[in-house]
């Protein structure tokens, strides 16, 4: 038995994951309602829980899931200032525990239309997109990520996709009007500057607006343009934002082919395929704006 081991322990973080959160406020007689998936990840000096059965520096995750609930009695607010709430809460709770990983998911809800007004207490889903959000604490440096996935867009004309190199493997056939479509899957990262500050809430809806305004903008020569000209849109808008990654599936549309039933068919009977498609990735960055640090560490996937 080799007793000189160089297997040491590396990094680690560990929590509770997918706390379902539901805030109703009934302060008045018009609620509202917060409704989140958030996860907690803790990272500091916990070498003797892995090395030794130590569990004296071990925050139970059921307290961490306890405490998401806590805080959440006096409000949420926007996920990022939430997030940041709970970053706060731990590192200055326990000195062992110096940053960590915060994240939420969070699902609109619209109020239902009842007399041509929006009901007091009464909601219906709204299924369009779900809001995201990270926030990552190593020592001083906090690091706020906003974000959104599944919001499903589409335009019926001017794109196209011509060009493209040709070998003995290739049967796509070029096309100056195809259908586009994708799931838009987005994270944006904030210049910890301007945090502070900043209204999470509004600046959500404005880049999810000038994210749906460049997907309609001018013609398409490939969904990777398109792509760069929604980051471009919204980062001259925002100067607080320093870099945005994006992953985009191409949501194949084909026409259908009626001839054999004596019919045309100008594009508009399609096949909606599933799969495979394409998957187009790309950061859209900021020059000379703020440092990443490990902003993006633990991210799984592209976004």
């Amino acid at each position: 038995m080799n007793t000189n081991s160089n297997i040491i322990l590396g990094a680690n973080q560990y929590g509770k994951a997918e706390v379902r959160l539901v805030k109703i406020t009934r302060d008045t007689e018009r609620h509202s309602i917060e409704d989140l998936n958030v996860t907690s990840q803790l990272r500091g000096d916990f070498a003797a829980a892995h090395l030794e059965g130590d569990n004296a520096h071990v925050v139970a995750t059921d307290t961490q899931k306890n405490t998401i609930y806590s805080l959440a009695r006096d409000g949420v607010g926007s996920p990022e200032a939430f997030l940041q709430r709970l970053a706060a809460h731990f590192t200055g709770s326990f000195d062992w525990v110096t940053g960590g990983r915060w994240a939420a998911e969070s699902y609109a809800w619209d109020r239902i239309q009842a007399n041509g007004t929006g009901h007091n207490h009464s909601f219906v889903r709204n299924g369009q997109e779900v809001r995201t959000a990270v926030v990552v604490k190593d020592g001083d440096a906090t690091h706020v990520i906003g974000g959104l996935k599944d919001l499903t867009v589409l335009k019926s004309t001017e794109s196209g996709f011509v060009g493209y190199p040709k070998d003995k493997y290739t049967t796509l056939a070029e096309t100056t009007d195809r259908v586009m479509s994708t799931d838009v899957a987005a994270r944006w990262r904030y210049n910890p500057a301007a945090t502070a500050t900043l209204d999470f809430n509004k600046t959500y809806d404005d880049v999810k607006a000038l994210l749906l305004e460049g997907f309609t903008e001018g013609y398409s020569h490939a969904l990777q343009q398109t792509l760069f000209d929604m980051g471009k849109k919204v980062m001259d808008a925002h100067e607080e934002i320093d870099e945005i990654k994006f992953s985009m599936p191409n949501k194949h549309h084909f026409v259908v082919d009626l001839s054999p039933f004596g019919q045309d068919n100008p594009g508009e009977v399609l096949f909606a395929a599933d799969r495979p498609y394409g998957l187009i990735e790309a950061t859209v960055v900021r020059e000379n704006g703020s440092d990443a640090g490990n902003a993006w560490d633990g991210m799984a996937g592209f976004c």
